[in-house]
């Protein structure tokens, strides 16, 4: 088992800053394992993530993540909670695989995590709210089942094939802004519109039932 060159530390830093942002506590667990099993190297910075009690309690994390996670209303709550939690420890993720033996490349390393989670987490939050607005389930659980699956292929990218991880990487933040921009827009709306609907304001997206079209003088329809 050889320890990871720098292209892979830096794809590595990058995918546990981004990940955090999605599903925190499963880069937690699976970082871990591929530690405690002895499929990677854990960097010094990373090696308690390996410990056994870490193990357990994000394992049970994981588990109720996954439920909360895909049901709707729920699933926002969750987010909002986590706001607080998946921006900082994605950033000391990423600072964790330099370690204290490059303090520049941790600080570097942190900085970046964190604006990566935070992308992430803005993306993730403002989608599923959208998500939300449907009555149907499906969709949310949908969402939901694709991000429990790109947390571990991005993490096995980052260590085996660093650049193909790089060039996907890119995409995906480029991704991530539009929808974030998209979500936020049709978000925004939605509560316009509904503000105006309880404040007892016409609403410009429903015509009313009873409005008489007026006719040019001399029609007898107005009759």
């Amino acid at each position: 088992m050889d320890a990871l060159d720098m292209p892979q530390l830096l794809a590595l830093a990058a995918a546990l800053g981004w990940a955090s942002g999605v599903r925190l506590y499963l880069v937690v667990l699976l970082t871990g394992l591929a530690g405690y099993l002895g499929w990677v190297q854990l960097p010094g910075g990373l090696q308690l993530l390996a410990h056994p009690v870490v193990l357990v309690a994000s394992g049970f994390m994981v588990f109720v993540e996954f439920f909360a996670d895909k049901i709707p209303g729920l699933d926002s709550l969750w987010d909002m909670v986590h706001t607080v939690i998946r921006i900082p420890a994605g950033a000391a993720l990423a600072a964790g695989v330099f370690g204290a033996d490059h303090a520049v490349m941790a600080l570097v390393a942190a900085l970046l995590g964190g604006g990566f989670a935070a992308t992430a987490h803005a993306a993730k939050a403002t989608t599923r709210a959208a998500i939300n607005t449907s009555p149907e389930p499906f969709s949310n659980v949908g969402a939901s089942l694709v991000e429990d699956s790109v947390v571990p292929v991005s993490l096995w990218l980052a260590v085996v094939h660093p650049l193909v991880f790089g060039i996907l990487f890119i995409a995906v933040l480029v991704f991530s802004v539009w929808l974030i921009r998209k979500s936020w827009r049709f978000l925004r709306s939605l509560f316009a519109r509904v503000a105006r609907i309880f404040s007892g304001r016409p609403d410009p997206g429903v015509t009313p039932a009873f409005q008489l079209k007026k006719n040019p003088p001399g029609d007898s329809s107005n009759v």
